[in-house]
């Protein structure tokens, strides 16, 4: 989508519709936003909803930095943490490693 095409009022909507479907679980959607509508929201001269654009904005970055922050302290607890774990480390594995024969 080319957002020269579109309106000012429709990329506010968009920005506002994307930042809602990024609470289903679902921050990538957060990340895309927060890098589409940046030029828009804070680099242009002011237009109506620009402040509800930039609000949005803001929150989808700062819900996905949250998010992979979360993400993050995950994978690095699990796999430093799976093998000390035991039963349930190998029942959170999806692939449990053998070790040497």
């Amino acid at each position: 989508m080319d957002l020269r095409k579109v309106s000012d009022e429709e990329k506010v909507k968009l920005c506002r519709k994307y930042t809602l479907v990024g609470l289903a679980f679902l921050p990538f959607l957060w990340l895309v936003n927060a890098i589409w509508f940046f030029r828009e929201a804070f680099c242009r001269e002011s237009f109506p909803g620009q402040k509800s654009m930039r609000s949005n904005v803001i929150k989808s970055f700062i819900g996905f930095s949250i998010w992979a922050a979360g993400l993050s302290t995950w994978i690095v607890m699990y796999q430093t943490n799976r093998a000390s774990w035991g039963e349930l480390g190998d029942t959170l594995s999806f692939l449990i490693p053998l070790g040497e024969p």
